[in-house]
């Protein structure tokens, strides 16, 4: 995708201080871009990827494409911002007004004490269809949340980027052999790249766009740059090329179990559960289809895809906690003057990994939640993680919209018109999203 600042000429070029060096864009520096692709991409976004491609073949295969461009503009967004500024997003927010401090507070404790439980039970649902004499849903998903929890609080950002990098290899190998092994038809493949709706899609369209990987998690991509030790917009061209590699490896996953629902169930007539329940049923398909090899293959696949995302969600969104809980206590946002603030060095040399506000978070996704998972009601708590998800993404878009095209960002870094039609249109997609969650709510 082309430079979404809009520049006409090659802005890496020009940091905003002497002392950035510019770096030349080389795939030995892709790291965070594969964290936020693995966090992003969650079980329940491949079950509704999977239920789109049975209900209507190839034919919305352009929206999941529209989908990793909308994504790749909204973290070369973030990541801009906190390379171009020396500031985090938190600061940003909060020189919009109060008002996002009160957003952000109340919407992170709530969104946390769902998505915990919500993680825990979809990284246990393969484990116990691939063990399925050893123990039961709940006990396998307090160990998946407590291995979370242990991974995370011991280790700094190094390690686990290698084992986020593990894990998404787990994933790639395992999704890109499933579409092979169906057979995709690749003309009606190449046919479904034309932007067409069939009656009843709306909905899919819709969420196949803004479903393409993360809510949340799109927010922690900056403060992942930063833990790499990306400080300074003579790393804008390693971030770009970056994020371009994390949604198409996003686009990846999405596009071939788009191409396992369209071949495997669209042909056959076979329905899925919603949620990540989906993904046994697939397990199960498989299995009958293709032998027990096959769908235990798959079931690996299904909690790497699961786990990437429990351990990224820890990592990443505690890292967001520890910056508000630093910034509210330092008082009033404001010019701090040239250079990084001291947000950004305390995420770039691993101090906000280790404060009390970073554990404090990790505690809460973690132990609150587990007493959800004695609820008999796992639909409402997937049906609740994704009301909380759609609030979010239009908070993300419009606030980015603002923020870089103001004064607050360095006038050689603001926003170009390519970036303002993508962040526009992606903030109008979200708030769409948003609605449409709450109305399909049973009140």
């Amino acid at each position: 995708m082309s430079d979404t600042s809009g520049s006409t000429s090659e802005r890496a070029s020009e940091p905003t201080s002497g002392a950035a060096c510019v770096r030349t864009a080389s795939w030995r520096h892709i790291g965070p871009g594969v964290v936020v692709a693995a966090t992003g991409v969650g079980a329940g976004d491949l079950v509704a990827t999977l239920i789109a491609g049975s209900e209507f073949g190839y034919t919305l295969l352009w929206a999941a494409v529209v989908g990793c461009l909308v994504k790749i503009s909204l973290a070369e967004a973030v990541g801009r911002w906190h390379l171009a500024t020396g500031r985090t997003l938190f600061e940003g927010w909060r020189t919009l007004g109060g008002w996002t401090t009160w957003y952000f507070s109340g919407y992170v404790v709530v969104w946390g004490f769902v998505y915990g439980a919500t993680a825990m039970s979809a990284s246990a649902l393969p484990l116990v269809a691939l063990f399925p004499d050893l123990w039961g849903l709940k006990t396998w998903a307090v160990l998946c949340g407590l291995t979370g929890l242990v991974f995370v609080w011991y280790n700094r950002y190094a390690v686990f980027e290698k084992v986020m990098t593990v894990l998404v290899g787990v994933m790639f190998v395992t999704t890109v052999y499933l579409a092979a092994r169906v057979s995709p038809n690749l003309g009606d493949a190449l046919a479904g790249l034309v932007p067409v709706l069939p009656d009843g899609s709306l909905i899919y369209t819709l969420g196949l766009i803004g479903g393409v990987g993360g809510t949340v998690t799109m927010a922690a991509y900056g403060y992942w740059i930063n833990a790499k030790g990306w400080t300074d917009t003579g790393w804008l061209r390693v971030m770009r090329l970056d994020n371009r590699v994390a949604y198409l490896t996003t686009g990846v996953f999405v596009i071939a179990m788009l191409f396992v629902g369209a071949e495997l169930l669209h042909s056959t007539g076979i329905a899925l559960s919603t949620g990540s329940t989906g993904l046994v049923d697939l397990g199960d398909v498989l299995a009958d289809r293709y032998g027990d090899a096959t769908a235990r293959l798959f079931l690996i696949g299904f909690l790497a895809t699961s786990f990437t995302s429990l351990i990224g969600v820890w990592h990443g969104v505690s890292l967001l906690f520890a910056d508000f809980v630093e910034n509210v206590r330092a008082g009033t946002a404001g010019d701090r003057g040239a250079g990084v603030s001291e947000s950004v060095a305390e995420v770039a040399d691993g101090r906000a990994e280790r404060s009390p506000a970073f554990r404090a978070y990790l505690l809460w996704l973690t132990f609150p939640p587990m007493c959800l998972l004695w609820l008999d009601q796992p639909f409402a708590l997937v049906i609740g993680y994704g009301v909380l998800g759609a609030f979010f993404l239009p908070f993300l878009a419009l606030t980015l919209l603002w923020l870089l095209n103001s004064g607050r960002t360095p006038r050689a870094w603001r926003n170009g018109a390519l970036s303002n039609v993508m962040l526009f249109a992606a903030g109008v997609l979200f708030l769409v999203l948003c609605v449409q969650e709450i109305s399909d709510l049973d009140w």
